[in-house]
């Protein structure tokens, strides 16, 4: 499918203060030429596994989830990235070969920059070079961090820490359309797709939540607080 291009100027980028205020007037000016701007629709591959690395890619609006293939040809969801995510970082610096695959969960808004380009900036800027590693940093504290505390979890609490995610993190409402299917939710949290089905069961039933097809409603927050927190 033909990607919808946009065109942005990133002097005018609301995300710009995160790193890229570093750069020099002429960087910036250099930036705008070395980068495009994409539209992908929910469900759309924005990075497959095993592609050439040759570009750096951020998230600007949407949700994307990292995935890579394990034994058994068992998919793993990594991550759930969201805006002001640069969501390849974790393999621009690292391989030549992306080590996971990309996928947009909701209709992604993504800008590329050429790699080739980003390397002369860190080579050259020290300021932004010391920004691209805190950013690193941070997304593999992120990643380590929430597989940590997933996996130390039973089945009920790892749901339960999920809804709390999307509720709190990404949609700010009790109330929100999951982006996430059954079989996803539990390559997310390594559960297989019955046991996530029957906990949201359970969950219904225990007046926990309300399922509206892809809809939750949280009617119970302090309960599934305390679900997350010790299950």
């Amino acid at each position: 499918m033909e990607k919808i291009k946009f065109d942005t100027n990133c002097k005018d980028c609301e995300f710009r203060s995160m790193v890229f205020d570093s750069l020099t007037e002429d960087e910036f000016n250099l930036l705008n030429s070395n980068k495009t701007g994409k539209i992908f629709a929910k469900g759309e591959t924005i990075i497959e596994e095993g592609e050439i690395v040759n570009e750096f890619f951020y998230l600007k609006k949407g949700l994307v989830k990292l995935h890579k293939i394990g034994t058994n040809n068992k998919t793993h969801i990594i991550n759930i990235a969201q805006p002001n995510d640069f969501i390849s970082l974790l393999s621009v610096f690292y391989k030549s070969e992306y080590e996971f695959s990309i996928t947009a969960i909701e209709e992604s808004t993504i800008c590329s920059i050429k790699l080739d380009f980003l390397k002369k900036l860190v080579i050259d800027n020290g300021e932004f070079s010391i920004s691209i590693l805190e950013k690193m940093s941070e997304s593999y504290n992120n990643i380590i961090k929430t597989r940590f505390v997933i996996n130390n979890k039973q089945l009920r609490g790892r749901i339960a820490y999920i809804f709390l995610y999307f509720s709190e993190s990404i949609y700010k409402n009790n109330r929100f359309e999951l982006p996430l299917s059954r079989r996803e939710i539990g390559e997310l949290i390594n559960m297989t797709t019955e046991n996530v089905i029957r906990i949201l069961s359970e969950f219904r039933k225990d007046k926990i939540i309300i399922i509206e097809g892809k809809t939750i409603e949280i009617i119970n927050m302090d309960f599934l607080k305390k679900l997350s927190r010790t299950g």
